[in-house]
């Protein structure tokens, strides 16, 4: 019995033991299955942490590398706004020049200095195109040491080739030329669609190359610089032509002004001898009674006067022309004056069946002038409306007063002259053609001696045609200045 118990107590003991020996491997098991998940926890942490810190410095460097490409941008950007800054100046000062040396030097000056390159000059092709001469040179810290040189186009034909078609290209060097064998050398040609007139050339280190902003400034420089050298070019040879001009102008003017003192001579011995004809007609009774020979001398005496008045307007205007007509200021009462140069005209008026009609008030004020030039203003103007005035039609001649002036006028009518010929009517010479309706002829000068004698006296004249009438307004004021004809 005791035996019995021993043997199953000892059965239960070896049972537990065996459970429990399960039990703690069932233990160690799940401790190792945790531990296991742990650890693969741990790696994932550990790989996500990498990951992280990997995207981070991705990130991180693209971070960077995007504030390099603003930075790079902003920097682009501030460039072409100081290029475009720059190109507006060099514009505006070479717009303003018609000087080409100057344009050039300006071109050079503000190209070196806005893009700080060692030296940047200035050359000119000549006609032909076979040398290029260096104009203007810049170098910052040098005084220029090529300009003036000459370059034979022919010693480098694959570069002035190139220039010669409008293309601008940078090289490092070409060949031992001392000139571009100093770095990276930008030349940009000057040319419109006249041709190459130039070329612009830029000189940097080695090691530094133009960019693209860079050569579209030195292009755009370029393209000013020839629109700005063609128009000095061509102002240079207006002026030429202008000169030209002035100079046979006054060959012209004293052509006319010789050659009417020396017919001038010999008409008036021409006159005197058809005077000195008419008194020996009327004194011998035969001659007298021939018309036919009184109708000769007629004929003379009107020819001569003709002429003789032609050379004296021609001497008339030289001088005016020439400034050496002096003024002689005196009072004078206009309405007294009016009546007695109008008053010759009186029979020429009815001869040509002219109707006067005059508007003069008594009232009129003293005026301050110069006599002998209001009297052949007065009378240019009457005989210029009597000579284009037809039969039948009316003259017209008026005289109005205000604090300042008087206008004086002097109107025809059943005439007018065309718009596109009243800037020309005062014109030397110029007549209207068409426009004469006694088919009497004339030389042009008659208007032409009122502008001058208007500007002389410092007064002005106005010319209004339409309506079936032509009206002159000469506005003088109550005093005029003795300068006037300085």
């Amino acid at each position: 019995m005791g035996k019995s118990n021993r043997c199953a107590l000892q059965k239960v003991r070896n049972t537990n033991i065996v459970v429990l020996s399960k039990d703690i491997s069932k233990r160690k098991h799940v401790e190792a299955l945790r531990e296991s998940a742990e650890h693969k926890r741990t790696e994932e942490i550990l790989h996500q942490q990498a990951e992280q810190e990997r995207m981070v410095a991705t990130m991180q460097a693209r971070i960077i590398d995007l504030e390099r490409q603003v930075q790079e941008r902003t920097a682009q950007l501030q460039q072409a706004l100081d290029f475009e800054a720059m190109l507006k100046r060099i514009t505006d000062k070479v717009r303003d020049s018609l000087d080409e040396g100057q344009i050039l030097q300006t071109a050079v000056q503000e190209l070196a200095q806005g893009l700080r390159v060692k030296r940047c000059d200035t050359a000119l092709y000549n006609a032909d195109q076979t040398t290029a001469t260096i104009c203007y040179e810049y170098t910052p810290s040098s005084p220029p040491s090529f300009q003036g040189c000459v370059v034979q186009m022919a010693d480098f034909p694959s570069v002035f080739e190139q220039l010669r078609q409008g293309q601008c290209f940078q090289f490092c060097e070409i060949g031992s030329n001392p000139i571009w064998c100093q770095g990276t050398t930008l030349p940009c040609p000057i040319f419109d669609d006249q041709g190459v007139i130039g070329a612009l050339w830029l000189l940097k280190h080695k090691d530094d190359a133009f960019n693209e902003l860079e050569i579209r400034l030195v292009q755009q420089v370029a393209n000013q610089c020839a629109i700005a050298i063609r128009q000095a070019r061509l102002n240079r040879a207006v002026q030429v032509q202008v000169e030209e001009l002035v100079k046979l102008n006054q060959l012209k003017d004293d052509f006319l002004s010789t050659v009417s003192h020396e017919l001038r001579t010999p008409m008036v011995n021409i006159k005197m001898a058809i005077f000195m004809l008419t008194v020996a007609f009327s004194q011998d009774s035969s001659l007298a009674q021939q018309s036919r020979l009184h109708r000769y001398l007629q004929i003379l005496q009107d020819e001569s006067m003709r002429e003789i008045n032609l050379i004296n307007d021609l001497l008339d205007l030289q001088r005016l022309e020439t400034g050496k007509q002096t003024l002689m200021l005196e009072q004078i009462h206009l309405h007294s004056f009016l009546m007695q140069e109008i008053e010759p005209f009186q029979e020429q008026f009815r001869n040509r069946q002219q109707t006067l009609r005059l508007n003069i008030p008594s009232t009129l004020p003293h005026l301050h002038c110069d006599l002998s030039s209001l009297k052949r203003i007065l009378a240019e103007l009457l005989n210029n409306a009597c000579k284009y005035t037809p039969p039948g039609e009316q003259i017209t001649v008026a005289a109005v007063a205000t604090p300042e002036l008087i206008q004086l006028k002097v109107i025809n009518s059943g005439t007018e002259i065309p718009n596109c010929e009243l800037p020309r009517i005062f014109n030397k010479f110029y007549r209207i053609p068409s426009a004469d309706p006694w088919k009497q002829g004339g030389t042009g000068l008659g208007l032409a001696l009122v502008q001058k004698l208007i500007e002389n006296l410092g007064v002005s004249i106005k010319v209004e045609s339409g309506s079936n009438q032509t009206c002159f307004t000469v506005e003088l004021p109550l005093k005029v200045s003795s300068t006037s004809g300085a």
